[in-house]
């Protein structure tokens, strides 16, 4: 049982590699997508069963976490590089970041809210040009900790088995664990449980960013302020380090009204307005994205050598 619960630094490293190099190719299939698709049908299925929501939303976490976990763990340890590489995603977020950004540059204005869509959960179909941009930033603050520090956190907490663990959590928040009327009572346990296990790593991205400011000549002394004044302003517990870390590095204001299914969500101001948000805005967070990643792989490969 111990040899398939660790992992060797020589697999982190090819594991992020192959992501560094591939990314998430589409002709490829991806475990978490499919994840995703099992987490529809059991849905249904704990709905079916008639329980208390919450019970039942209790129910469809036990099981899809466990689901997760006993198929990484038959597979191991052959295939721990396979699951190190297609369950963090450094290289996918920066591509599809940019590829946004790359449609506002040709004016495609169009293009880059249907871009910025696939991305992001809030609605972007009436989003002018500083709202592209700055859900831009903040999903790559925010994405900062879900896929790349929390994995590998737990990766090397628990090797392969954390981070499947982590991701399968991560998952079905972002599928259930929302605050409307469908979701509220069945996405519960889901939600809360993505709030805990996002704790640390939501911290220590913020550190990690802070950091990664200083090293790159970015204002990492305003990093560090504004994170510690407007992180927990964020109705969530966690979401509000990275975003904050990274507004301060950059000397923008992140937060504002965003939609939801046409329900409008107002999240307090993080950062101060010191310059306009624009396209070296989104050029600093990418910088900002590979050297908080880079810092977390060596904590990583520190952790398990």
């Amino acid at each position: 049982m111990m040899a398939v619960s660790v992992v060797a630094w020589w697999e982190v490293a090819a594991g992020v590699g192959l992501d560094l190099l591939l990314g998430d190719p589409r002709w490829l299939p991806h475990p978490v997508r499919g994840f995703g698709r099992v987490v529809v049908e059991l849905e249904r299925f704990w709905r079916w069963t008639r329980l208390p929501l919450r019970l039942a939303g209790c129910g469809l976490l036990v099981v899809a976490v466990g689901l997760a976990i006993g198929v990484v763990w038959l597979t191991l340890p052959w295939a721990a590089v396979f699951w190190i590489w297609t369950m963090v995603a450094i290289r996918d977020l920066d591509l599809e970041a940019t590829r946004v950004a790359r449609s506002l540059q040709r004016g495609d204005l169009d293009g880059a809210r249907e871009r910025l869509a696939a991305i992001v959960g809030r609605d972007t179909a009436h989003l002018e040009e500083p709202e592209i941009l700055r859900a831009l930033v903040e999903t790559v603050a925010e994405n900062l900790n879900d896929a790349i520090v929390a994995p590998l956190f737990y990766l090397a907490l628990a090797g392969p088995l954390g981070m499947a663990a982590c991701k399968a959590v991560n998952t079905l928040d972002s599928m259930v664990g929302y605050r409307n009327e469908r979701y509220r009572e069945f996405g519960w346990a889901s939600a809360r449980m993505d709030d805990l296990i996002h704790f640390v790593p939501a911290r220590l991205t913020a550190l990690l960013i802070w950091v990664s400011a200083m090293l790159l000549g970015l204002d990492a002394r305003r990093c560090l302020r504004v994170t510690l004044r407007d992180a927990a302003r964020q109705p969530s517990p966690n979401a509000g380090y990275p975003e904050a870390a990274v507004a301060g590095a950059l000397g923008v204001r992140l937060g504002g009204v965003n939609w939801y299914g046409g329900v409008p969500s107002v999240k307090p101001p993080l950062g101060d307005p010191v310059k306009p948000l624009g396209a070296e805005s989104f050029g600093q967070a990418r910088r900002i994205l590979y050297a908080t990643s880079a810092l977390m792989v060596v904590m990583a490969l520190g952790w398990v050598s």
